[in-house]
């Protein structure tokens, strides 16, 4: 490493150790440094999911001209592979081999897998689309290849994330675990933007071959990211493929993870709040526009503002969480949060206020950082020390499908409310398009409430005066 190289890693350590919420995570052991490159492999898994729901997205539809139908069930497969998580971190927490790792090998297969559906996905989407020499290709090879493509890249994402999660978790003290998780969610948010800026760049213009360009670009770059993450990260205990004592059964340890009198209700709480927060994803936009007038542009910056909300979210929580403060009171606050959040953004409607909407939105962001934060660091703490990958495994499982199941009611609510009539004269009612937007944001006002409802019990009043004592000092 070159001298300007070294002053570069030391000025941007330095930055991080001195404005970076996480950087309290890092200890003489673990310094910032390794946990910033750690963290890449979220840089990957942010990059995976922006070429998947964002940048292919619109290309099927708008330049391959793939029907939409087609292009929904493709991006959503990568959901069937979300409840496995649970298996995959338990998997992981009890994986003997010859050179004592644990959570390396698991990483390694996401990496491949998720190499091996971007290396075909370019070329199935090809003859998906029936143009230029693959017109002459049956069609269903098409759909079966390019069904392949997204499920092998939704597996390795979940498989990467998972057990990502629990070896950062492996490597540092239970004091510092919500700051660990804020830096790889604010990574994971990172990677998203970036790669969002670097696909519009490179795929402007729009040809097939810069298409497949991309994605095995993106195909290399998950490897070699991933290659330097993990890289003497964990440590070698050979003594484990030898070792004598049995390991428990998937069955043995879920009934122990769920016999805990709080497991159940700590993941409906979870799933509940992610429902929640994430009904709304594919209809802010729509919503700003249709009913508010909103520009093409400003409606895409919203994408921006919901996420420098949970950024901002993610921050907080981390400073907060790390002084000792109940993980379920975070929670708490991030749903309580969502709940004036969803109301002003009902109210820019007959309001005709932007400015409520925006603001509105950046509050969603806050709140869903809180939360997902909080729901995240409790499972974490609650896991013992054997089963940290089956309960970040169950935790991802539940978001993920909870996250997937809400997009979809979301879309089909609003169309089946706008669908029950024509509007009023006085340009209300359930056939306005204002009006349908309204429903869905009124029943996750609703989830919200349930949610809070339901995690009353798991919040520690005791921890409350403490986390208000924290915020003072």
């Amino acid at each position: 490493m070159n001298s300007f190289s070294k002053n570069l890693v030391q000025a941007w350590t330095s930055l991080g150790s001195r404005f970076l919420p996480f950087a309290d995570a890092a200890t003489p052991d673990v310094p910032l440094s390794r946990l910033l490159r750690l963290s890449l492999f979220q840089v990957s898994v942010g990059m995976a999911l922006v070429l998947l729901i964002g940048t292919l997205n619109r290309v099927m539809i708008v330049e391959l001209k793939v029907p939409a139908t087609v292009v929904a069930v493709m991006v959503s497969l990568p959901l069937l592979f979300a409840p496995f998580r649970a298996l995959i971190g338990f998997k992981s927490d009890i994986h003997r081999c010859e050179l004592g790792w644990r959570r390396v090998p698991y990483m390694w297969r996401g990496t491949l897998l998720q190499f091996g559906g971007f290396a075909i996905m370019p070329f199935a989407l090809l003859v998906l689309s029936g143009s230029g020499q693959a017109a002459n290709a049956p069609a269903w090879l098409g759909q079966i290849g390019a069904a392949i493509a997204f499920l092998l890249v939704g597996a390795g994402l979940h498989i990467t994330q998972t057990v990502g999660l629990a070896l950062a978790t492996d490597l540092v003290p239970e004091e510092s675990q919500p700051n660990v998780v804020g830096l790889m969610y604010v990574m994971l948010l990172v990677g998203m933007i970036g790669s969002a800026l670097v696909f519009g760049a490179l795929l402007s213009p729009y040809s097939p071959g810069r298409l497949i360009q991309v994605i095995q670009g993106a195909a290399l770059t998950t490897v070699v990211l991933n290659v330097i993450a993990l890289w003497k990260q964990e440590t070698r205990d050979r003594g484990r493929k030898s070792s004598p004592i049995p390991d428990p059964t998937f069955a043995e340890s879920w009934a122990s993870f769920t016999g805990s009198p709080t497991a159940i209700r700590r993941l409906l709480a979870l799933g509940l709040g992610t429902m929640a927060f994430t009904m709304e994803d594919v209809l802010l936009e729509p919503y700003g526009g249709e009913v508010l007038g909103l520009s093409v542009s400003a409606t895409t910056s919203l994408t921006a503002t919901l996420a420098l909300g949970s950024l901002i979210g993610f921050a907080l929580a981390s400073r907060i969480l790390g002084k000792g403060a109940d993980p379920f009171w975070m929670a708490g606050c991030g749903a309580w949060c969502g709940i004036p959040a969803f109301g002003a953004v009902i109210l820019a409607s007959p309001l005709q206020s932007p400015e409520l909407f925006v603001c509105g939105t950046f509050l969603i962001g806050f709140g869903a950082g809180l939360f997902g934060h909080g729901t995240l660091t409790a499972s974490m703490r609650a896991a013992p020390k054997n089963q940290v990958g089956l309960a970040l495994g169950a935790w991802g499982a539940v978001q993920a499908s909870a996250a997937g199941v809400a997009m979809a009611l979301g879309g089909l609510i609003r169309d089946l409310v706008l669908s029950l009539g024509e509007p009023a004269r006085d340009g209300s009612g359930f056939g306005d398009p204002a009006g349908a937007y309204m429903v869905v944001y009124g029943i996750e006002i609703i989830l919200l409430a349930c949610t809070l409802v339901v995690m009353a019990p798991l919040i520690r009043a005791r921890d409350q005066q403490k986390t208000v004592g924290s915020l003072v000092k």
